[in-house]
C-alpha cells in the first residue's frame, strides 16, 4: 500500500473514521498506525509532539511527502474515487478551505470531549483487519 495514515487510536471519532475508510479502501491504498504506536512513529521519524497537530498521511514511496491535519484529510479524500473533483470544488470556493481548516482544529482539540475517549486502543492494519487492545495490558480483544 502506498499511504500510511497515523491516527489517534484512543479517539472514538478517529477510530470510527479509520474503520469506515479501511472498509471502503479494502487494503488497496492505505495502512494505518495509531499515534500511540511508538515503534511506528519512530519508523517515520514522528514524535508525540508532532501528533498533537492532528492525523498524518505519509506517501510510503516518497516519505518526504507528508500531509497533516486538515491537509491530510483533504489528501485522503482526494485519493478516493471521485475525491479529486470534490476536493477541487472544496478548495475552489473562496473561504471554504479556511473554514474547513478551523473546523478541523476545533474537532482535533475537542475530540475527546465531543466524541469520547476509548478505553481500548483501536488498531487497524487495513488489509489484515482491525481490533482493539487494552491500553494497560496490551492484550488484544
Amino acid at each position: 500500500m502506498r499511504y500510511q495514515i497515523i491516527y489517534d487510536g484512543n479517539c472514538n471519532l478517529c477510530s470510527s473514521l479509520v474503520q469506515v475508510l479501511a472498509g471502503f479502501d479494502q487494503g488497496q491504498q492505505f495502512t494505518y498506525s495509531p499515534m500511540q504506536d511508538e515503534e511506528a512513529l519512530a519508523k517515520w521519524g514522528i514524535t508525540p509532539q508532532d501528533c498533537e497537530l492532528g492525523m498524518i498521511l505519509i506517501d510510503t514511496e516518497n516519505p518526504q511527502n507528508r500531509w497533516q491535519g486538515s491537509e491530510a484529510a483533504e489528501e485522503i479524500s482526494r485519493l478516493l474515487p471521485g475525491g479529486e473533483a470534490l476536493i477541487g470544488v472544496y478548495r475552489g470556493i473562496p473561504g471554504v478551505k479556511a473554514v474547513g481548516d478551523r473546523l478541523y482544529e476545533q474537532i482535533r482539540d475537542h475530540r475527546y470531549q465531543w466524541f469520547g475517549k476509548r478505553e481500548t486502543l483501536y488498531l487497524c492494519s487495513g488489509s489484515r483487519g482491525c481490533s482493539t487492545v487494552n491500553s494497560k495490558s496490551g492484550q488484544a480483544k
